[in-house]
């Protein structure tokens, strides 16, 4: 039995992964622009995507169980594309093993972008709390003591920190 199946399957989660990507270099711009009810809308899109990368990636792993016992090879644990491609006819190893290095090297580069959004986000949260100490009103540290050791808080100051 050719890998057909397998290597549509596979062909289908390099399209979500290269969708995904694009959706992370536009997540990129929004960042960079602040704009937080695009952000909102693109972070949607980002899970409907992983959730159908999942589901897809359970058909995969479906069809390569398939597609070994096809060929009389039994797994116990879920096969991969390597293992695949081992008991494959040369052309179909020929094949997954493309649509294999494609999506690998999909992921490593959405991996890539994720971590320049993670960095771009954190330093957006920095500057964002340096401008709120800049803007807070930065209060004098004094409690005094009462005689049963009580200490009471200057006015206008809550218990609670709220720079925490």
């Amino acid at each position: 039995m050719p890998a057909t199946s397998l290597i549509a399957t596979l062909e289908k989660l390099y399209k979500l992964h290269k969708s995904l990507f694009d959706l992370s270099v536009e997540k990129t711009d929004v960042i960079k622009k602040g704009a937080m009810i695009e952000l909102d809308a693109v972070l949607k899109d980002e899970q409907k995507h992983l959730a159908a990368i999942n589901t897809l990636e359970i058909k995969r792993q479906r069809e390569s169980n398939h597609y070994l016992d096809s060929l009389g090879v039994r797994m116990e644990k879920t096969p991969t594309i390597s293992l695949c491609m081992e008991y494959s006819a040369p052309e179909d190893a020929e094949i997954l093993g493309i649509w294999q290095r494609k999506l690998v090297d999909m992921i490593a580069e959405l991996k890539a972008r994720n971590e320049l959004n993670q960095r771009l986000v954190y330093q957006s949260l920095q500057f964002v709390n340096m401008n709120l100490s800049l803007l807070q009103p930065q209060s004098e540290k004094l409690t005094y003591s009462r005689p049963n050791g009580e200490k009471t808080i200057p006015a206008g100051r809550s218990m609670f920190d709220s720079k925490a």
